[in-house]
């Protein structure tokens, strides 16, 4: 996504209330890292990051909340008590779109506190209460079409996922805005929850993943120890026995019930709930332990990023049932690569920093972030993709949740919410603090202050990162501690000054550079040359294929730098040849190369070496994949074979 980086008049936002951020665990034993409050981390809209919050909020949040309406969310749950004659609109799990909404509006009023949303909190918290039956259950697809049926069918019916993203909604609103309103209704079906399924309940979890860190969330934020057991319960009889989901065409991997946790050590089925539920299994290992469920989630993030990643960050390769392929199955043509599934990755990686502490995780969460979530909405905010192919053919026929260009809004609507919601909470994945350090995780413009336990004042950041390398870290206060500030596994090389004086041999430790206590100042300057990175040799699809990356960004090729010149799905990269960055204001560098086309309009589907048409010499011109879309139609390519 294009973000001004030019300096901006405001600079970061004045310091809010101290509120916590989605995660925010209690037990702190077995915490590697230990998150900072949101309120604690301010960025700067003139940076990459703080521009993109400002862009959610003016944009992408508003946007969001007049598709509530004109989808059918918001009409579904007037329906229930009679204030709407329409028919219901959507999926099962329409009312998770208007919870993902609420929640981006909390952190965005934890961000600013604006009051910009105080008409849409008032009148949605009056319907949903007028909806929620006196025992807290809330469904506007159950109570409008199926009455009667409550929890009848948890493998389809979404009721426990929706739950879960109105928990989630009502922390953020009681933690970013205070109110206690919200977090009251989201109790009373969580109590229900904990009667029906909780340890003196009935068995049974949801066909989605989603409300078991949700629970555990619910649980931090009021210490009632209930909301814990019933989540640890649901991770613990997932699997167990599969009479509880029942059998289904899709079979028990899509589900994850499959094995049991400690035993599904391999990212498998729907892309999204594995992700979900490996962020659920992390918060409840954080609160109460149990090496196995971590031994079992460290497996689970070895499978997911190591077999099964795209080079964007995006994760699902397949179509049919927006699932993980086998491993090394990565097709950039048909990768289906769900918004929804790079976000719940950011989300369980961070999990998975603060459980085990590897700068490796920070890497998934920015390799994420600034690839396969921020090339799912476009340049204004307002439109989105579902899936995030990396190879668009010319002629692409359409799918209804893998168009050829952004939408703005789709039938199945998880992604653009989910979007808001994320980026709304960015400033929580920005820094951790160990007992004796604060660690930099993302290199973004903007303020984070000294957690008491490691001094007092700020620690200022600038940069323009990832436009180039160099980050500035400024103390302003008394930093009792030491800083770390992580070098990303791309990193080539790296130049390091203290105090003005240049470290001749700087010394990294699990991915991380130590600053000693009494430092001012910190100027690092990470390498960030354009290179050709080659996927491992099972990943048939681009075997022979390379893609250009520099830094944290991917860059793909697009039809519409090259107007005049052959289609890119016929061009090849020269071996060897200058990858030359070419800075832009305002915007990220883009990446020239020199390859080679040939015209294969007429030449054979197949055919030898002696048939391959003539190759000419062909400029390339590459954009960070998070940019393509926005301007005229055409085919795109990751990937570049070589020539």
């Amino acid at each position: 996504m294009p973000l001004d980086l030019r300096p901006a008049d405001a600079g970061p936002a004045p310091a809010r209330p101290a509120h916590a951020g989605p995660v925010d665990p209690r037990a702190t034993g077995r915490l590697a890292q230990r998150p900072l409050p949101a309120s604690a981390v301010r960025l700067d809209p003139a940076g990459h990051l703080g521009r993109w919050q400002t862009l959610n909020a003016a944009a992408t949040l508003p946007h969001s909340i007049a598709m509530l309406e004109t989808s059918g969310a918001l009409p579904n749950l007037r329906r229930v008590v009679g204030e709407s004659d329409a028919e219901y609109v959507g999926y099962m799990f329409a009312d998770s779109d208007v919870y993902k909404v609420l929640e981006a509006v909390g952190w965005e009023i934890g961000r600013t506190g604006t009051d910009a949303f105080d008409g849409f909190l008032a009148d949605t918290l009056d319907l949903l209460t007028r909806v929620q039956e006196d025992d807290g259950y809330l469904s506007s697809y159950v109570q409008g079409t199926r009455p009667g049926e409550r929890f009848a069918d948890l493998r389809w019916a979404h009721e426990l996922y929706c739950a879960g993203h109105l928990i989630q909604a009502a922390v953020a609103l009681h933690r970013g805005a205070g109110r206690d309103d919200y977090l009251a209704l989201a109790r009373r079906y969580a109590d229900l929850l904990v009667r029906t399924f909780g340890p003196e309940g009935r068995a049974g979890y949801c066909g989605h993943p989603e409300v078991e860190t949700a629970l555990v969330e619910l649980y931090r934020a009021t210490g009632h120890e209930p909301y814990l057991a019933t989540a640890r319960r649901m991770v613990d009889e997932r699997g167990q026995d599969l009479a509880l989901l029942g059998p289904d065409r899709l079979g028990a991997h899509y589900f994850q019930d499959h094995a049991p946790v400690r035993e599904s050590l391999e990212a498998t089925g729907h892309a999204v709930r594995q992700l979900y539920l490996n962020a659920g299994v992390t918060d409840v290992y954080l609160e109460q332990g149990d090496d196995r469920l971590l031994a079992a989630v460290r497996a689970q993030w070895d499978s997911a990023h190591h077999q099964k990643m795209y080079v964007t960050g995006a994760m699902g390769s397949r179509h049919f049932d927006e699932s993980f392929g086998d491993a090394y199955e990565l097709p950039p043509d048909r990768a289906y690569a769900e918004t929804c599934a790079a976000i719940a990755d950011v989300q369980w990686s961070q999990r998975m920093l603060l459980a085990d502490g590897g700068s490796r995780y920070a890497d998934a969460v920015e390799r994420a972030l600034l690839n396969a979530v921020a090339a799912s909405v476009s340049a204004d905010g307002r439109a989105f993709f579902y899936s995030n192919p990396l190879h668009l053919r010319a002629g692409h026929r359409e799918e209804e949740n893998a168009p050829s260009r952004r939408t703005p809004w789709y039938s199945c609507a998880c992604c653009p919410p989910n979007i808001a919601r994320l980026v709304a909470s960015l400033a929580a994945y920005v820094a951790t603090a160990t007992d004796d350090a604060l660690r930099v995780q993302l290199y973004a413009a903007g303020e984070i202050d000294l957690p008491a336990h490691l001094g007092t004042g700020t620690v200022r950041v600038g940069t323009a990162y990832p436009a180039d390398g160099r980050v500035r870290v400024d103390v302003d206060g008394e930093l009792t501690g030491h800083l770390e500030l992580r070098v990303p596994a791309w990193a080539p090389g790296l130049r390091l000054s203290v105090d003005g004086a240049p470290v001749p041999e700087p010394r990294v430790v699990d991915g991380y550079l130590t600053v000693p206590s009494g430092t001012r100042r910190v100027e690092l300057d990470l390498d960030m040359p354009a290179v050709a990175v080659a996927a491992h040799p099972r990943v048939d699809a681009v075997r022979g294929a390379v893609a250009l990356t520099r830094g944290p960004v991917v860059y793909c090729v697009e039809q519409a730098d090259h107007p005049d010149g052959p289609s890119v799905e016929d061009v090849r990269l020269r071996p060897g040849g200058a990858l030359v960055v070419e800075p832009r204001a305002g915007a990220l560098p883009l990446i020239r190369a020199q390859g080679v086309a040939a015209e294969t309009d007429d030449a054979p589907l197949y055919g030898t070496r002696t048939t391959t048409p003539a190759d000419r010499p062909v400029p390339l011109t590459a954009v960070p994949y998070a940019e393509w879309g926005n301007r005229a139609p055409g085919p795109m390519r990751v990937w570049l074979p070589l020539a």
